[in-house]
């Protein structure tokens, strides 16, 4: 449950109502929820209904118990009162909104769409029924598509009650400030508001190893026995905000900002800043970096409703501060907005569940945009259906902490990590004989990037390569290694908006054998190339180009069907219809020849050929015979099929390109 002590101590005018029937029951449990004091209230309110005789008035305190609880921002238990209070029989609309608040606010999103249809019959006026049903639909898709951010819950200072609202409290980032009501505050005594120990402001440093110490509590004058919380620092954090219960001249309590500036290693004497008249609490101070503008949280006159965002500004840092301006409706809703923090950057981050957000306190990110503010949600794992808030950044980097009461946390609200860890992508290939499909280790492989990348480095003992690469570039990929021919692949890292490793598998030919040109095509019994061949033959040229120097003879195969002379003719054909392709797209005559084989080179089967065809084993030549042999059909026909293929061979290493001159 989230402990706010500024949060807490502008509720206290609360309107009371109930059942006249009940007063004399409830009348101390009227009063400490009058006063804001929901857990006491609560006691009071199941004492109050052992003793009450009537249906009605224990039906009365049931609801009343639900909206404590729900007042108090303790879910788990408005869940089962407000189930109570619906079974009871109660009538009034605001039982199915806090119980769908309740279950948006623990992650039951789909049940809490329910309760919100429910409200929806019963208070059809509520204009922001829809926006709720809406927002749990909207975090449903954000938990299944997370942002880029890391969070840690920060174990070594996080205690079992509640931590919240982290400042830097030095220039290196090594020390923070935060608000704890933990066991050692100053004044030991408990809170009818929030059930915890009055709270104080903390500190802890990180050692070289990046270890936080166990916080100790700051001294007085910054402490006092009532609560002091919230805080921020200036950029060389020698000035302190914060905000404090302090007792007035007349001898009450009042929630108000406080400024202490360093006094060589101490806080001096905090000093009150004046910013709104004695009945109004204010608290949640935020300060620019040019420590010009102050934003702090109230909930008075001329606001949007709930507690809003106000500023003063002055025109230097010796001037007084000036008049209080509402931050207006763009960022101020009738919800409630907190926990203001001004980026060095010039955004300004708060915590709302006004806009539509996961439940609970979203935090959000405003930027100016002319004179209109653009507002973004940071979505999960930074929100969650719980309180998230008081969000602070280490300087310019996406890294910094913030609060939340999520649950796998340590006590109430903890304090988390928050970073955004770089985008990086990585090159993992590995090279292979194309024809035995084994590794080939030593190649040469060779990035060029279209960047001005251009490295080169040899494949591991297994055959593999790695690289990392840049954003938004397109690379080409050329290997090459003795006794095979030349290769290349393309990757690209252009679209790519996460991390991401890029697997390549690139095949060498060996230069000492022949290779299978598959999908080649032609018409059935002539030598016309069909459209689909195309691919299979566009690679080819590839090869020929990233092999300027070899000569190859094309070779055409067909099955034993048909006489041989007819077959012989045949091929021939087809293995020139090649031949005069690659001339078409600029491949220099003088490096390629043709031959018909007809049928006298049965296909000897290769490993790709068995892995495909269990029937067959890899060294299995498709002579007729063998192909006779075979008692299945459509077996036979595979084979046919198989013998029936374009292929190529080297004939030449010592090719001399010729020197092509403009006409």
């Amino acid at each position: 449950m989230m402990k706010k002590i500024f949060a807490v101590a502008i509720v206290v005018m609360a309107s009371v109502y109930g059942v006249s029937a009940q007063k004399s029951v409830t009348a101390k449990a009227d009063k400490a929820y009058a006063a804001g004091k929901y857990y006491e209230a609560i006691d009071e309110y199941k004492y109050a209904f052992a003793k009450a005789k009537n249906k009605d008035v224990k039906n009365a305190i049931t609801f009343r118990v639900a909206e404590c609880y729900h007042m108090a921002h303790d879910n788990r238990q408005t869940i089962v009162w407000c189930r109570k209070a619906i079974k009871k029989g109660e009538t009034d609309a605001r039982a199915y909104l806090w119980l769908g608040d309740a279950l948006c606010q623990t992650g039951e999103y789909t049940q809490a769409i329910e309760e919100y249809k429910t409200y929806k019959k019963l208070n059809p006026s509520d204009k922001h029924t829809d926006d709720r049903i809406e927002a749990c639909a909207q975090s449903i898709e954000w938990v299944n598509s997370p942002t880029r951010y890391t969070v840690e819950n920060m174990h070594y200072i996080n205690s079992k009650y509640s931590d919240y609202a982290p400042a830097f409290a030095k220039d290196d980032y090594n020390m923070i400030m935060f608000t704890s009501s933990r066991d050692g505050v100053t004044g030991g005594k408990i809170s009818g508001v929030t059930g915890e120990y009055f709270s104080d402001i903390f500190r802890s440093r990180a050692d070289r190893k990046g270890k936080w110490s166990e916080p100790v509590a700051l001294s007085e004058p910054i402490n006092t026995e009532f609560d002091e919380g919230t805080p921020c620092t200036n950029l060389k954090c020698n000035t302190l905000y914060f905000t404090s219960f302090r007792e007035d001249k007349n001898k009450n309590l009042s929630c108000r900002i406080y400024v202490s500036t360093k006094d060589g290693a101490e806080w001096g004497e905090p000093k009150e800043l004046k910013l709104a008249n004695d009945t109004i609490s204010v608290g949640h101070p935020a300060i620019s970096p040019d420590e010009l503008t102050l934003l702090f949280v109230a909930d008075m006159p001329g606001g949007q409703g709930g507690k809003d965002i106000w500023q003063v500004t002055r025109p230097n840092k010796n001037a007084d501060w000036g008049k209080p301006e509402n931050l207006g409706p763009e960022i101020n809703t009738d919800g409630d907005e907190m926990f203001p923090y001004i980026h060095p950057d010039g955004a300004l981050y708060f915590s709302s569940n006004g806009h539509p957000g996961m439940g609970g306190l979203d935090i959000f990110c405003a930027t100016k945009l002319g004179d209109k503010w653009k507002i973004e949600n940071l979505k999960y794992p930074i929100n969650s259906c719980a309180d998230d808030f008081g969000i602070i950044f280490q300087q310019d980097m996406e890294r910094g902490f913030f609060t939340s009461n999520r649950a796998g946390g340590k006590g109430g609200d903890d304090i988390y990590l928050f970073a955004l860890p770089p985008i990086e992508f990585a090159l993992k290939g590995v090279v292979k004989n194309k024809k035995t499909e084994e590794i080939i280790a030593g190649a040469d492989v060779t990035l060029i990037g279209s960047d001005g990348t251009n490295v080169a480095q040899k494949t591991e003992t297994d055959g593999t390569f790695t690289y990392k690469l840049n954003p938004n570039t397109d690379y080409r990929i050329v290997v090459k290694r003795g006794g095979f021919l030349n290769s290349k692949d393309k990757v690209s890292t252009k679209g790519l908006t996460s991390s991401t490793e890029l697997p390549v598998e690139i095949n060498l030919a060996p230069d000492d054998s022949r290779m299978d040109l598959p999908g080649i095509v032609y018409e059935f019994g002539k030598w016309n190339l069909l459209p689909s061949s195309m691919v299979s033959l566009e690679a080819l040229v590839e090869i020929l180009n990233d092999n300027s120097n070899i000569t190859i003879e094309i070779g055409s195969h067909t099955d034993f069907r048909g006489s041989d002379q007819a077959n012989l003719e045949l091929s021939k054909k087809r293995a020139k219809s090649v031949v005069d392709f690659l001339i078409t797209y600029g491949i220099d005559e003088e490096r390629l020849s043709s031959r018909g084989y007809g049928e006298t080179m049965p296909k000897e089967v290769d490993r790709a050929i068995a892995r495909i065809y269990p029937f067959l084993k890899e060294g299995d030549v498709l002579t007729e015979q063998f192909i006779n042999n075979l008692k299945d059909n459509e077996q036979r026909e595979i084979c046919h099929q198989i013998n029936r293929r374009t292929d190529f061979g080297l004939t030449g290493r010592d090719y001399v390109p010729k020197v092509k001159r403009r006409k």
